[in-house]
């Protein structure tokens, strides 16, 4: 918890930042990891009693993923998120049960059964693209866009440490530094890019230097910290809103599960358990609640906040589940493709 604490202090303009916040927005940060956390614990009850095969999830990197998106400006900005940043849907608007019906993939998810990867472009979330590291030249052309119409919005992406070292993620970067478009890229550090481990394939080991090599600042927050990410991506924002091209923000957090439900034991496996102890006492929810608490907000508070973030998800789950024989026709799967007519 000093940890906590002094990681916010220790920079004055992020901690001038975090200083503003009123108390509902420092709770609607506290109901976003919980509802991310929640949406997780859900599927993972569906893998466990067979409702579905397997489930990609973000436990104890909620906060990589909740406190960005509540730096922007909702109904402007936009998000690109990975899988494991679902978070943003929520917190941008979609309702966990559209979340959750996509696993199901019945005709009333947001994809109509297509795939789970789930965006609602409306609400300012791009869907995402399976393939790792190819949101990142996606989301240079949408700043590009922004740019070229004088607009003072942002477009923001998560790119993962292994998928750093696609071609598709240099040369988006590489792109929206030479432009100078107002694109933010986070790289969700979790120490692991499927089942390797970050030294054993990234040199010298960490990203410090990453970003001088495009001549874009860089600034790098607390993963496992709501505010810290939050109070980072709001200064980044600001800049790019100024009109001083991309930021590049590196977060260090840790992934408390395998790649997917599947494989889990085999994560367990390629670290230490010395390791997951170390990251799973800095659990971003457990933090930042005794945070609140040491900054005035009554148990009784947070206990609201609780009830009905979990309220909410277990209504979502009952609708969902409703969904499950509202599988789309076959015909459907000719709607909404795209392709040249053959000669």
């Amino acid at each position: 918890m000093r940890g906590f604490r002094e990681t916010i202090e220790r920079d004055p303009a992020r901690a001038a930042v975090v200083a503003r916040l009123p108390v509902e927005t420092r709770l609607g940060l506290y109901a976003g990891l919980l509802r991310a956390r929640l949406h997780d614990i859900q599927l993972k009850r569906w893998v466990r009693t067979g409702v579905i095969s397997k489930a990609w999830l973000g436990t104890g990197e909620e906060a990589t993923t909740v406190g960005p998106v509540h730096a922007l400006d909702r109904g402007r900005d936009v998000v690109a998120p990975m899988i494991r940043n679902a978070a943003a849907c929520c917190e941008l608007g979609l309702p966990v049960s559209d979340m959750l019906r996509a696993y199901l993939g019945s005709d009333d998810s947001p994809t109509r059964g297509r795939d789970l990867h789930v965006g609602a472009w409306a609400l300012g979330v791009l869907q995402p693209i399976s393939h790792v590291g190819d949101m990142v030249p996606v989301t240079a052309g949408i700043a590009l866009t922004f740019q070229i119409r004088q607009e003072p919005r942002v477009a923001l992406t998560w790119v993962g440490d292994g998928s750093v070292n696609t071609a598709a993620a240099h040369e988006g970067t590489n792109f929206a530094a030479v432009q100078k478009v107002p694109a933010i890229f986070i790289i969700q550090n979790n120490q692991v890019a499927l089942g390797t481990r970050l030294d054993q394939h990234h040199l010298p080991g960490n990203f410090a230097d990453w970003a001088a090599s495009y001549g874009i600042p860089h600034a790098a927050f607390d993963g496992n910290n709501v505010l810290d990410a939050y109070a980072a991506t709001k200064l980044a924002a600001e800049r790019c809103r100024r009109g001083e091209g991309p930021a590049l923000l590196v977060a260090e957090t840790f992934r408390m599960g395998g790649h997917a439900t599947h494989d889990e034991r085999e994560a367990r496996d390629t670290f230490p358990a010395a390791l997951f102890e170390h990251w799973g006492k800095r659990d971003p929810i457990g933090m930042y609640e005794e945070y609140l608490k040491a900054d005035g907000v009554t148990v009784r508070r947070l206990e609201e906040v609780e009830a009905e973030v979990t309220a909410e998800v277990e209504r979502a789950s009952e609708q969902a589940l409703q969904s499950r024989d509202r599988m789309p026709p076959g015909e459907s799967a000719l709607q909404g493709v795209y392709a040249e007519k053959g000669r």
